[in-house]
């Protein structure tokens, strides 16, 4: 009998990644004639992780955000991995925005997207490990079909395709 291929479904941000792209913002804000005297900072938490920016108004926040985001395009850590909250006042007139950094698939998700293969007839088993999912099947071109699939999908975070074997 021949052994079942797999692959994990994860979604996963490289935290070092993260950190170097808020360094380069930081070296930015400095640099840059329109936020050298701001008093802008943009702060990583690895405990959380999370990203901070704080901001004496809104729409600077916006500009630093967005030094932020371009910096982490090229630093390929996707976007949609970062779940930015709504700007709060916070003491001295400044504001500020956090982004929690999404790590591992929520179980709804995983239920969601365990559901939508098993909708599609694929001839594979999924099963929920913690925070990834194990797809398994006989036959390579299924499991390829299935990777297609998910990328094709929008479940709000980034997916990644490893250990694929």
């Amino acid at each position: 009998m021949a052994k079942d291929q797999s692959f994990d479904v994860v979604s996963q941000v490289d935290v070092h990644e993260v950190d170097n792209a808020v360094r380069q913002a930081q070296k930015e804000l400095v640099q840059r004639y329109d936020l050298k005297d701001s008093g802008s900072s943009v702060d990583l938490d690895k405990a959380a992780p999370s990203v901070a920016i704080v901001s004496p108004s809104d729409f600077i926040a916006k500009q630093v955000r967005d030094v932020l985001e371009s910096k982490l395009v090229k630093r390929s850590v996707d976007l949609a991995s970062l779940s930015w909250g709504a700007p709060q006042s916070i003491s001295g007139g400044k504001v500020k925005v956090s982004a929690t950094i999404i790590n591992g698939i929520d179980p709804d998700i995983a239920k969601k997207v365990n559901k939508d293969i098993r909708d599609q007839k694929f001839k594979v088993k999924v099963q929920i490990e913690g925070d990834k999912l194990r797809v398994s099947g006989p036959k390579r071109d299924d499991l390829q079909a299935v990777i297609a699939f998910l990328k094709e999908q929008d479940y709000g975070i980034p997916l990644q395709y490893t250990n694929y074997r």
